[in-house]
């Protein structure tokens, strides 16, 4: 399978390339960049590609490739309802095209995530504290909002009611942003990586589910399920954990 990967130069474009390159299954047909033309990916034949690029240029990059025949694999941030959206449409256009949006490609990020789902059934309140490096450009981060979001649904299925809290005062930001019903609580700071904590409470008792991201390489087990299996999905499909379940 040729694969090309834009945003190459990257923190994770550049480990998606070497991972590329140890696979057995696949060619690195492009390793594209800011300045690169995005038509090198129909002169080499490329079949998938990974998106590790910026907010910004995400959808322009997608559009082509999806006009074009080719699956996406996306692990750029950014996605609101619009842009899931815009996306669906362009995808609407050549319904064989298949296209993966994963706010995160750690397996055990996925877990995380789904675990948190199953707990916010349980606990009336549920708070994120999410870690990135200093370079991180958005907050909160994609795998944050994923989260707040599966468990603001969680939540809706089991018919919880608002969450207990008494705060009447305080300083613009100090209780997070909200996601759903969710508080998101960002930190960016050198030393991180990529860390993620929810926190469920309940009368006399408190669960925190905690997944860390010590080194990029452990992302691309997750990136080379979707690379592999993009294909067999046509349309859009948000969440590696799609992938996951046949695994």
């Amino acid at each position: 399978m040729k694969v090309a990967v834009l945003g190459a130069k990257g923190r994770m474009g550049s480990q998606t390339v070497a991972a590329i390159n140890s696979a057995s299954d696949l060619t690195l047909s492009a390793a594209l960049d800011i300045g690169d033309s995005l038509d090198q990916l129909v002169s080499t034949g490329s079949e998938v590609v990974v998106d590790f690029t910026t907010p910004d240029s995400v959808m322009k990059n997608l559009e082509f490739a999806i006009n074009n025949g080719i699956h996406v694999v996306v692990g750029t941030t950014g996605f609101d309802d619009n842009k899931l959206n815009l996306l669906k449409t362009i995808l609407s256009k050549n319904p064989k095209v298949g296209a993966l949006i994963a706010p995160n490609f750690g397996l055990g990020a996925v877990l995380m995530m789904q675990f948190s789902q199953t707990a916010a059934k349980y606990f009336e309140s549920a708070e994120i504290v999410e870690m990135h490096h200093a370079n991180k450009v958005d907050a909160p981060s994609g795998t944050a909002i994923r989260t707040a979001e599966m468990i603001t649904s969680a939540r809706k299925q089991s018919k919880k009611g608002a969450m207990p809290d008494k705060t009447n005062s305080g300083l613009p930001g100090a209780r997070g942003a909200k996601v759903g019903d969710v508080l998101v609580h960002s930190i960016r700071s050198h030393g991180f990586v990529a860390h993620q904590e929810v926190i469920f409470g309940d009368a006399g008792e408190s669960l925190t589910i905690r997944h860390d991201s010590i080194d990029r390489a452990g992302f691309m087990p997750g990136v080379l399920i979707g690379i592999r299996n993009v294909a067999k999905k046509p349309g859009l499909t948000v969440g590696l954990e799609n992938y996951m379940e046949g695994m």
